[in-house]
């Protein structure tokens, strides 16, 4: 069961109906102002090659993708959609799950091979292969779990599933499980089954993502599109809230800093420095902020900058200005 840790300063503070609205109630429009599509990545394309034919299919300037396959890699493919794609190095930093096959140059033992991965589990160094577009130097990773699913004497080939943080290079790690057994390990197959919170059942196929875009342009229905485009909140899910008032929100959506009268209620395990969501009372995110105090002093507050925001995702005049300029 989820524990909310929300501390309510203000249970008097009520939010209008007439403006914004719950973030599962959002028109297609908004969606792909600030929203995310997980798909089902195919054997084969890469993972640009798949975003630059999803942000021509749909029409828009921005949409991006977070934690790159290989061509020959299957599964999750997280797409952020127009605002969006501001969050990519924040939130796909979850830890992911994979399903590798690995082929080896002799038999292996699995008893042997289940010692050697045990003794794996924890922090190890994980070097980009050559192949990677990223820059190869040496850094550090952390492997929560290897697991034998099957394995095939005839042929050498062994299934693992492998929980790991965000940015492990399956490939590499395949190598140097090679490396410890003195045999040739090639990585053969790869597909990623979870990232963060979401799993395979929450992916759309590039089929079904053609078929609902065919759908509402063609015929004018949007409803199946709606259905694979999630709000950005879900993927926010990890970051501490704060709850704010309707004009609060206002303010911020113009780049304005979130003061202590705006606040409803907070997650009291915040700290100073802390990066978290601001929503307002419909669930709706506002910003990703940066908090000046933690959460035992906004609740002593009466006024004074709270928080300051770093990305700001909700479009201006959404909610109403309650405030004067000048």
């Amino acid at each position: 069961m989820e524990v909310d840790y929300l501390f309510i300063l203000d249970d008097s503070a009520k939010t209008d109906v007439k403006y914004g609205c719950k973030p599962t109630e959002r028109s297609l429009e908004a969606l792909l102002d600030a929203g995310v599509i997980l798909v089902d990545k195919p054997r084969g394309p890469s993972s640009h090659q798949l975003t630059a034919w999803a942000r021509e299919m749909l029409g828009i300037q921005r949409l991006g993708h977070g934690g790159t396959l290989d061509p020959f890699a299957t599964g999750l493919l997280t797409m952020l959609c127009g605002k969006a794609t501001r969050l990519t190095e924040m939130v796909l930093t979850g830890d992911k799950k994979y399903i590798a096959v690995l082929k080896f140059g002799r038999e292996v033992d699995s008893s042997e091979l289940e010692t050697l991965l045990n003794s794996l589990n924890g922090e190890i160094y994980n070097v980009p292969p050559l192949e990677s577009a990223v820059k190869v130097q040496v850094r550090t990773r952390i492997i929560h779990e290897m697991r034998i699913i099957e394995d095939d004497s005839e042929s050498n080939l062994v299934a693992l599933t492998i929980f790991c943080n965000a940015g492990t290079y399956i490939r590499t790690l395949a190598r140097d499980i090679g490396l410890l057994l003195n045999t040739k390990c090639e990585l053969t197959e790869l597909h990623r089954d979870k990232t963060g919170a979401f799993s395979q059942s929450n992916a759309c196929t590039m089929q079904q993502l053609t078929d609902a875009v065919f759908l509402w342009k063609e015929h004018e229905d949007d409803r199946a599109l709606r259905k694979l485009i999630a709000p950005v909140e879900s993927i926010l899910g990890h970051f501490p809230r704060i709850i704010v008032k309707d004009g609060a929100a206002a303010a911020i959506a113009h780049g304005a800093a979130l003061a202590r009268p705006g606040v409803v209620s907070i997650d009291e395990r915040i700290e100073r420095g802390n990066l978290v969501v601001i929503e307002t009372l419909k669930g709706e995110a506002v910003a990703i902020a940066e908090t000046n105090s933690g959460a035992a002093k906004i609740q002593s507050m009466e006024h004074g900058e709270v928080a300051r925001p770093k990305v700001v995702l909700m479009q201006a005049g959404i909610y109403p200005q309650t405030w004067q300029k000048g």
